[in-house]
């Protein structure tokens, strides 16, 4: 049963999302940091957002526990995708819908509940992944640590997070965090060709790597996409919001793009290029420049 403050959330969600032209989707770790200040203006920027009724969907790597507190600081309302593609994370009564399922599908039911959210998992769930990375590591005979098995200080050290929010970051519903000990380059390269022949997803973070069964960003997108035009009786259209290194499978995803990169204001705006076949243009837009997300609100517009 929704407690009244949840009612409350999700009726202000609705009524803002009534008549929207488009969905935001916005990769946030290089915007908001796990600790420390995040890029100045963002909170301005999200409140104008919510105020003209545009939804935004985070896009992140770090876990559904981790997104609390940054959603509580900015009134975070909508929908997020959660550790790199693998489940779509829904508010309670954010849609009156029940999702529709597209098959192939590697489970039985087509959502979770996963804390206080209605999930779209995307990705197979713990604990496949942490089993696929011991066989892996196995049958590469290739040493690797997983971040969950680190007691309270390793564990802090490796993510580099305090020690609160790294408790969080190994508590994964979906993928797993793990290091290689001592392993050559050659080895690594081994490990990864293993991983691509049993279809596994990974992704290297700095000193970490991220292992996944089934992430896919631009799946995690679709879905939600056909909910909220199922929701809206109308096509909204996408745009993805990113800084470099977040950008490629968000934009490959979306309608439009805009990528956020940190040049100096003295530098001109990057024109859109022309598309070319299924390829869309990217607008690339100064990160930390005075303006920066006056410019990001003016190309939301039907006629761009």
């Amino acid at each position: 049963m929704l407690s009244n403050s949840a009612k409350m959330e999700a009726r202000t969600a609705e009524i803002r999302l009534h008549q929207t032209s488009f969905i935001l989707y916005i990769a946030i770790d290089g915007l908001i940091p796990a600790h420390g200040k995040g890029v100045p203006g963002l909170d301005e920027f999200t409140a104008a957002l919510d105020h003209r009724g545009i939804p935004t969907v985070w896009l992140t790597s770090r876990t559904r526990l981790q997104m609390d507190a940054p959603r509580r600081r900015l009134a975070h309302t909508h929908p997020f995708i959660a550790e790199d593609g693998s489940g779509v994370f829904l508010p309670e009564g954010y849609f009156h819908l029940k999702p529709q399922t597209t098959s192939p599908r590697p489970r039985d039911t087509p959502t979770v509940r996963l804390g206080r959210f209605t999930c779209l998992p995307v990705a197979e769930q713990q604990p496949a992944a942490a089993e696929a990375l011991e066989t892996l590591a196995a049958e590469t005979g290739v040493s690797v640590v997983s971040l969950r098995s680190l007691p309270p200080r390793e564990l802090a050290q490796n993510a580099n997070l305090p020690p609160a929010e790294a408790e969080l970051a190994r508590q994964r519903d979906f993928d797993e965090l793990f290091f290689f000990a001592g392993a050559s380059q050659q080895a690594i390269e081994n490990f990864q060709a293993a991983g691509r022949n049993r279809s596994i997803q990974l992704r290297q973070r700095g000193i970490l790597w991220s292992l996944s069964i089934g992430a896919s960003v631009r799946r995690c997108v679709s879905e939600l996409s056909k909910l909220y035009d199922r929701a809206l009786r109308s096509h909204a259209r996408t745009i993805g919001i990113a800084t470099p290194g977040q950008e490629t499978a968000l934009f490959a995803a979306c309608d439009r793009a805009i990528l956020l990169t940190d040049v100096g204001d003295n530098k001109p705006d990057i024109p859109p290029a022309p598309a070319a076949g299924p390829a869309h243009p990217v607008i690339a837009l100064p990160l930390r420049a005075a303006d920066t997300w006056e410019q990001v609100l003016a190309n939301l517009s039907p006629r761009r």
